[in-house]
């Protein structure tokens, strides 16, 4: 088990463009969705697969299990997904020696920009990159399992 301690926020610029190490092409569905539970399963660029449980309705930390699965079996799981499928292209952005993932929504959830910062000390406001927008740590509606089941934020739209 591992701690996932992570902010997540609204992106507000595209400053982090030319910063982006790598990207990954993502598409995950929920099995499970609930305030303090989520099932998940991630196909990352068509070509691997993995099984995550995340637990605790803390803003800023839960308990993660994940598990590489076969690809074919996340394909087949697909039939008992509960909202859409998220897509989404995941950028990898370092920054003051932070990584940041960005992640681009496609699909019913395009034009949504979120970055998540995973770090166990708390970075202060002038350390924060000037491309990001609200904070949005906390906010339900903006993690995943919410956007799977509920779509877009009104805010955000």
């Amino acid at each position: 088990m591992v701690k996932e301690i992570e902010r997540k926020f609204l992106v507000s610029g595209d400053g982090w463009r030319d910063l982006v190490e790598a990207d990954i092409r993502i598409r995950q569905f929920y099995l499970v969705a609930a305030p303090d539970r989520s099932i998940r399963v991630r196909i990352s660029d068509g070509a691997s697969a993995k099984l995550t449980l995340k637990f605790g309705s803390k803003a800023r930390e839960r308990d993660e299990f994940e598990y590489p699965i076969l690809l074919a079996d996340a394909e087949e799981m697909l039939a008992f997904a509960i909202g859409r499928v998220i897509e989404k292209t995941r950028h990898h952005v370092r920054h003051r020696g932070h990584l940041y993932e960005v992640d681009v929504f496609g699909g019913m959830l395009s034009g949504l920009v979120v970055a998540e910062l995973e770090t166990p000390q708390d970075v202060q406001g002038e350390m924060l990159p000037d491309w990001l927008g609200r904070e949005v740590t906390g906010e339900h509606r903006f993690y995943n399992a919410s956007l799977a089941v509920e779509g877009i934020p009104e805010i955000a739209a």
